[in-house]
């Protein structure tokens, strides 16, 4: 279910808005930018999610490994 929601915003934030998202996707804009910082429980279902992909894990455990052997051997 939707609610309305009335938020007040710069003029030049509007009209930037109307311009670079359109006029009729500015909510679903909004919404996706807002909602990982208000709706943890998703977040965190996603996460488990993803932590249970053994494949992807194995991945990302293969890359951070060769991005901290790359920083040991940078010079400072």
């Amino acid at each position: 279910m939707q609610k309305k929601l009335t938020i007040a915003i710069a003029e030049d934030v509007y009209e930037g808005l109307h311009k670079v998202i359109g006029p009729r996707k500015i909510s679903k804009f909004v919404e996706e930018l807002v909602r990982p910082h208000v709706v943890k429980p998703l977040m965190e279902g996603e996460y488990a999610r993803m932590a249970k992909d053994t494949k992807r894990e194995a991945e990302a455990l293969e890359w951070t490994e060769a991005t901290f052997r790359d920083i040991a051997h940078e010079s400072r």
